[in-house]
């Protein structure tokens, strides 16, 4: 590329990241990608990006739309291109028979079947090879892929909703609405965004969510209850629509009579030894890991929460806060951590603050 180019490939690849993002909700358990084609000049010819899982990658698309104006062309992608047959074939070979002559790439995929492979059969091709634009940003894009693709875990995000002075609810048990129409809005693009949405028991039992996509387009994601008792009754909103996907974990010792039924229903049971009184998160993340669950939101309650936090099961947590106050009387945010010092107590890091309405979110990550 000479130097003519109009903007930097940070621009490109911020370009080709938003891009990709086109594709949040629709591609797990693969990665987002986003993909351009430029010529010498920096003029974009295609742009591409990975739409649903099974279907064809980001770099094919943009070829494709592209014909043979890719000959000689640069491409920018966001993620090191694929070397692997799996449901499609190697876009390394597509971009090899384009014709592209460079390649710019956000980040690497960690995924073993590449994981370098892809950029060193470009360069065994001929094909110069930039790495590293924009690599955190472009590797945050695919935060939840990346866990889930290294650990054999699902990417887990904790959404608690609070007053300013950390309640979640009054006394009473009375909570809607502590946070306002837009909060809400919000809360359902991030349900079509995940794999699956996760409550306890007694946010089951006091709220009766249906936990679907209603306020904004998108695909209604798994629901997943955990009920050591199985306490929650078969005709809560919870269990409507079971072809969506419902699951429930539950203690060694819940109702049999209960669990028949709820299966007969199309609902999935799984029985899950205890850990000090307590299901094992660690061997329910397993489980819908293995379901291909790479997305997951808590939508719980003190509990809950302070489980996920205390065996290090969150990554992220999405804390909003509206502008009420309830006072000691209401029920907190997050029942006790077990930390007796400060020193011990967990940090939230990369924080970001939003104003959604008359809310405020917080964003960080365990």
């Amino acid at each position: 590329m000479d130097s003519n180019v109009t903007g930097s490939f940070d621009g490109l690849m911020g370009k080709a990241i938003s891009l990709a993002a086109r594709g949040a909700g629709c591609t797990s358990p693969n990665p987002m990608v986003g993909a351009l084609i430029i010529d010498r000049f920096g003029k974009i010819l295609g742009k591409g990006y990975h739409k649903r899982a099974g279907t064809a990658h980001a770099e094919v698309h943009a070829i494709d739309k592209v014909g043979r104006k890719s000959r000689g062309a640069t491409m920018v992608v966001t993620l090191e291109p694929c070397n692997h047959t799996g449901r499609t074939g190697p876009c390394t070979e597509k971009i090899i028979e384009a014709g592209i002559k460079k390649v710019i790439v956000g980040a690497p995929d960690p995924n073993p079947l590449v994981s370098g492979s892809g950029v060193e059969r470009l360069r065994e091709a001929g094909i110069e090879v930039v790495e590293g634009v924009l690599s955190e940003k472009a590797s945050r894009l695919n935060e939840a892929y990346n866990k889930y693709i290294t650990t054999g875990l699902p990417f887990v995000t904790l959404k608690l909703a609070a007053t300013l002075d950390g309640r979640v609810a009054m006394a009473s048990g009375e909570s809607k609405w502590i946070t306002g129409p837009e909060a809400r809005k919000l809360v359902h693009r991030m349900r079509a965004e995940s794999d699956a949405v996760m409550v306890g028991s007694g946010t089951a039992l006091a709220d009766d969510p249906e936990l679907t996509v209603r306020h904004v387009k998108g695909r209604n994601p798994k629901r997943v209850l955990v009920d050591t008792g199985f306490k929650v009754p078969l005709s809560s909103r919870l269990f409507n629509r079971p072809e969506d996907g419902v699951i429930v974990f539950t203690g060694p010792g819940a109702d049999k009579d209960k669990i028949a039924r709820a299966r007969a229903l199309g609902v999935e049971v799984h029985s899950v030894r205890l850990k000090q009184g307590r299901l094992s998160l660690k061997t329910i993340f397993r489980e819908l890991w293995k379901r291909g669950i790479v997305n997951l939101l808590l939508e719980c309650g003190p509990k809950l929460a302070a489980d996920a936090i205390e065996t290090g099961a969150a990554d992220k947590v999405a804390l909003f806060y509206g502008p009420k106050l309830i006072g000691a009387g209401g029920l907190p945010m997050m029942g006790p951590l077990g930390f007796k010092s400060l020193k011990r107590a967990p940090v939230i890091r990369d924080i970001t603050l939003k104003k959604v309405g008359e809310d405020m979110l917080v964003i960080g990550y365990l």
